[in-house]
């Protein structure tokens, strides 16, 4: 397997303040790799220190095996796409793309050549004689990655890149993206805040908090097996309590959380009686009035606070009889539960299996 992009042991401070610490990371040829977390996690330092704008404080950067450190940015195979797309609106969609292979020299029949063969590869044929505001915002995108990689680069950097488009177009452009990058075969090394962008088209997501990376796995793994409680959270919508464990039974738990409600789980990290536990349950693990005969189930009854609906992704907002806790349940997609109004009262229930609890560190 050969590596395109190897991070080892990087760090950055400013002054006092680390950004980055130590992180370390490879990134395979053609991967999509995201990087993923909340505002001022130090991604975009991180990947400004890729792209040679900022220095590491210490440690390595390597593109294919090659020593990036102390190389100014524009001797680096690589190219940076940010949120603001930064296309030239006085140049039509050709002379936006060549215009990086015109600085560099080449000869014009071969730039004319690039600028049509990266537009097919993109999906835009025919498009190079046309003006950007003659773009959608999608085609826009296009463009701008097309001007990245018509440079052929060995890593494609992208920085929020869909931040500043619409809902809708946003989740056409995830799509996109993913293809594009299958297509042509190009390292896409992409931030975001946004995890569905990074769970939809990533093939590995690496999820940052505080300067360091909590987990690199692939989005289902992330998803279903977070490592940390943090990754849990961040990752996907959940249901969180804090509770201590009160007894162990043939490897499962009984933790008792507020009011005196306890739960059964079964931990997939080592969890010991007396513990302080933090106990995350996927709204979709949830199930509305379930079968009396199956065993191993928390079971308790809700009081139904609202109906959010939302298509695919429509939920009960509900309370449990005694604590004012909100808790969020999917609802499945056969309507089998349209029944059900704000205020009933109904019962609800979840697998020892599905439950993922945490060491919450605080004291018992």
């Amino acid at each position: 397997m050969n590596i395109d992009l190897s991070v080892q042991g990087v760090t950055k401070h400013f002054k006092a303040f680390t950004a980055v610490d130590d992180v370390s990371f490879d990134v395979p040829e053609g991967n999509f790799f995201s990087i993923l977390g909340p505002s001022g996690c130090g991604k975009t330092t991180l990947l400004r220190m890729i792209a040679g704008f900022t220095e590491p404080s210490s440690g390595s950067i390597e593109i294919r095996n090659k020593n990036m450190v102390g190389r100014p940015p524009n001797k680096r195979p690589v190219n940076l796409i940010f949120q603001h797309l930064a296309l030239f609106p006085m140049m039509t969609v050709g002379q936006n793309i060549a215009f990086g292979l015109q600085r560099r020299g080449e000869q014009k029949e071969t730039v004319k050549a690039k600028v049509q063969a990266i537009l097919d590869r993109v999906g835009l044929p025919g498009f190079g004689d046309k003006s950007i505001d003659q773009l959608s915002g999608g085609q826009q995108q296009r463009v701008a990655i097309a001007r990245c990689l018509v440079m052929d680069p060995t890593v494609l950097l992208l920085d929020e890149p869909l931040g500043a488009l619409d809902l809708k177009l946003r989740e056409q452009m995830k799509v996109e993206l993913k293809k594009l990058q299958a297509q042509v075969g190009t390292t896409f090394v992409y931030i975001t805040h946004d995890q569905s962008e990074a769970l939809v088209m990533s093939d590995h997501v690496a999820v940052m908090n505080a300067g360091r990376f909590e987990q690199i796995d692939t989005p289902q793994n992330l998803y279903n097996d977070p490592q940390t409680a943090f990754v849990a959270q961040f990752v996907g919508e959940n249901n969180a309590w804090s509770g201590r464990v009160v007894q162990t039974v043939d490897d499962v738990l009984q933790i008792e959380v507020e009011a005196g409600q306890t739960f059964r789980v079964r931990p997939r990290q080592t969890v010991s009686q007396g513990m302080q536990i933090d106990l995350f349950l996927r709204p979709e693990a949830m199930l509305i009035q379930p079968d009396p005969s199956i065993e191993l189930l928390n079971r308790f009854e809700v009081k139904v606070k609202a109906i959010l609906f939302d298509g695919a992704n429509s939920r009960l907002l509900v309370n449990p009889l005694k604590a004012e806790r909100e808790i969020l349940i999917a609802l499945p997609q056969n309507r089998q539960y349209d029944h059900i109004r704000v205020d009933d009262r109904i019962e609800v229930g979840w697998d020892v299996e599905s439950g993922i609890c945490f060491n919450s560190g605080r004291c018992g």
